[in-house]
């Protein structure tokens, strides 16, 4: 007899199924991640390294007095203090810890780390988590961490713990209040969770609160990869942020089951556009998790050098600076040959990786992109609106501009805009113009997510595409074999038919129909004058049949990866790092650090070499512009194409490609663990990037 719903509901086998809790979440919150051999010590000190150097900024040395001078700092293992130090070390403290921006895989596992160690020194001292974000500092809005709340997240995704926020300490008033809300709850120190912006929030709080005697240190946190700190003689000291490694995975993951689709259904182009607006290091650790057919990486299209341009305007006595740097043109012409080379191998399909922020290593839209942000940032700054909301609509915003370029044209001054800006500006489809035209973010700077990259890229594809098709250039390869089997079934000479309807009949395995050949129309003309068929003849539909399968359809299904891998598990590189960056933390602020990020050294390499790292925040500022003005900023890592990582993708290009007869490349990524035993130790980038410099 079947239960009725109300019994079902009460069933405990029912509320299993479908409780919160399944068991590979029970796991790993029961795993403990190892540590480095400096933490399997009581206690830890500091010592001071003195091979790293860094060119201070000006501007740094001006604003942050106080912290300038920090050097990077080695954990080591104390293995006999004297009573003074021990005594000193496990007081108890009051620790605050804020996360600040984006989300990113193992962060749970920082406060953990910082959890852990702080009790296992004092079982008295506090930790305090301020809740969504640096708003939680300002608004003194706190939550103390208990050993319950930190076991239910150990090793999860997310920041679900105190949750997490983009307001930055940009103002006095800001600062005044995260002073008064630190000074009430006692605090002895902050650590701050966060990428560039965080870290440099990091710094200045450092500053401001030095004399108070709270010590601020960071940790460096970005999905992107941009946070690589080098000193001045390229040591690295910090080979990559956490939630990389786990993000790239997640990615991977889902472009790799494209690729499986794309081969097993043989008719759609994946276009997967990944997270990273500015770099693109996400983008190359998804190329080697997954053998893309094409995978585009930013800092590689800003090297480009359009040498027949070059020598065009050498010809006629000129010089052609427009030839320095990928043009959209150019890019969309590449993609175009890659798809163009695999339909002639029989594979009109495929999956491209495509950063987020590729347009912004296009010439012609950085231009617009650095001119509208300072149209944007002065507009906001002179008015009591802003310039989204006085002008809402597109035309609006097209209409203001035109009249700046019109006052521009009329006074014959210089401007932002003017109307060559204008005219060109026009030539862009509109829903790209409403992408450049979107609302900045809290830091004034472009957001590429709200752009569809990948729709402008395709666009111009498929237009070219189109173009390509028309002159015969664009057709898919047919198997020789199965044009041999299709004509002898109807009872057709295949010899005979061959050399009249392709263009390398008897030397190739796949065969492609001549240029002339682009309709059935076009088709009856060419057999009639190879003499296969009379004028009044049909095309025999055998014939008509194969030529028909040589028409390529170019369908694209294109894909956007960023929040779902930010909200990934950690794998268990991300689950280990972090939580080594927590005990780093505490050991940092146990011994009298203030404006230090909290780093682990040797990354690229195995476990057994990781040394845990204090590192200087203010030496790494540098001025930059942001929102149309200069601030000191962290400077975000670009992907290096002279690095062995990007050299290997580069030179596997072609073979990834696969526009030659036979099986695709892929690769498919293992699915994320968190157990070492099965685990991928840590990111292939820094794996190859080891490898070709020292060896792993």
């Amino acid at each position: 007899m079947t239960k009725q719903t109300s019994e079902l509901l009460d069933d405990p086998q029912l509320q299993e199924i479908t409780g919160n809790i399944n068991s590979e979440l029970v796991e790993r919150r029961k795993y403990i991640p190892p540590v480095c051999p400096v933490f399997s010590k009581s206690y830890t000190m500091l010592k001071e390294d003195g091979r790293y150097r860094f060119e201070i900024d000006r501007e740094a040395e001006k604003q942050l007095p106080k912290i300038i001078s920090n050097k990077v700092q080695a954990v080591m293992a104390a293995d006999s203090p004297d009573a003074s130090f021990r005594e000193k070390y496990c007081r108890k403290r009051t620790v605050g810890i804020v996360f600040s921006g984006g989300p990113a895989p193992g962060g749970h596992n920082v406060i953990a780390g910082l959890f852990d160690a702080a009790k296992k020194a004092n079982p008295e001292t506090k930790v305090y988590g301020f809740l969504l974000g640096p708003d939680g500092i300002i608004e003194n809005e706190t939550v103390e961490i208990t050993q319950r709340i930190v076991d239910e997240y150990r090793n999860l995704g997310g920041f679900g713990m105190i949750k997490t926020g983009r307001t930055k300490i940009d103002t006095s008033k800001k600062m005044s209040l995260s002073k008064e809300t630190c000074k009430s709850l006692k605090l002895d120190a902050l650590v701050v969770v966060g990428g560039d912006d965080s870290n440099t929030n990091a710094a200045f709080l450092a500053q401001d609160m030095f004399d108070d005697g709270i010590q601020v240190i960071s940790v460096p946190k970005t999905i992107d990869g941009d946070i690589q700190v080098r000193d001045a003689d390229g040591n690295v000291l910090c080979a990559m942020s956490f939630g990389f490694h786990s993000a790239a995975r997640a990615f991977a993951n889902s472009v790799g089951n494209l690729c499986t689709d794309a081969s097993s259904d043989v008719k759609y182009w994946h276009i997967c556009k990944v997270m990273g607006r500015v770099a693109s290091h996400l983008a190359l650790e998804v190329a080697l998790q997954t053998h893309a057919n094409i995978s585009l990486i930013g800092e590689d299209l800003a090297d480009y050098v359009d040498k027949r341009r070059i020598e065009r305007a050498e010809k006629a006595g000129t010089v052609d600076y427009t030839a320095y740097g990928t043009t959209l043109r150019h890019l969309s012409r590449v993609i175009c040959d890659a798809v163009v080379r695999r339909a002639a191998a029989g594979k009109n399909y495929g999956v491209a990786v495509i950063p987020e922020g590729v347009l912004e290593f296009i010439n012609e839209i950085q231009v617009f992109i650095t001119k509208l942000n300072t149209i944007i940032a002065e507009y906001n700054k002179t008015h009591d609106k802003g310039f989204h909301a006085d002008f809402p609509m597109l035309e609006d915003k097209l209409e203001y501009l035109r009249r700046l370029a019109r006052r521009t044209s009329e006074d014959g001054g210089l401007s932002a805009w003017n109307t060559r800006d204008d005219d060109l500006f026009k030539d862009i489809p509109g829903f790209f113009q409403e992408g450049l035209l979107t609302e900045r973010d809290s830091h004034g700077n472009f957001q590429f997510s709200q752009v569809p990259t990948e729709k402008v890229l395709m666009g111009l594809v498929k237009d070219y595409l189109n173009i390509l098709k028309e002159r015969g250039e664009y057709k898919v390869g047919i198997q020789k074999d199965y044009f041999r089997k299709s004509l002898e079934r109807e009872h057709l000479n295949p010899d005979k038919y061959g050399p009249a309807l392709f263009r390398n009949y008897g030397t190739a395995e796949f065969l492609i129909v001549k240029p002339s050949v682009i309709s059935v129309k076009t088709l009856k003309q060419e057999l009639v004058r190879e003499g296969m068929i009379g004028e009044n003849d049909p095309v025999p539909p055998a014939v008509e049949k194969i030529f028909r399968k040589t028409i390529p359809s170019f369908k694209t299904q294109t894909y956007f990866y960023g929040y779902d891998g930010r909200g990934s598990d950690p794998t268990w590189f991300d689950c280990t790092y972090t939580y080594n960056l927590g005990l780093t933390a505490f050991s940092l602020i146990a011994n009298g650090a203030t404006g230090q990020m909290a780093a682990v050294k040797n990354l690229e390499h195995g476990f057994s070499q990781w040394e845990p790292l204090g590192v200087p925040i203010a030496p790494l500022m540098h001025l930059e512009e942001r929102g149309g003005k200069l601030n000191l900023v962290l400077e975000k890592s670009l992907v290096d194409v002279n690095a062995p990582a990007f050299r290997v993708v580069k030179a596997l290009r072609e073979k990834w490609l696969a526009a030659v007869p036979g099986e695709d490349n892929f690769r498919k990524p293992a699915p994320i663990c968190f157990d070492e035993e099965c685990a991928e130790d840590r990111p292939l980038t820094l794996k190859l990037n080891a490898l070709g410099k020292s060896g792993i």
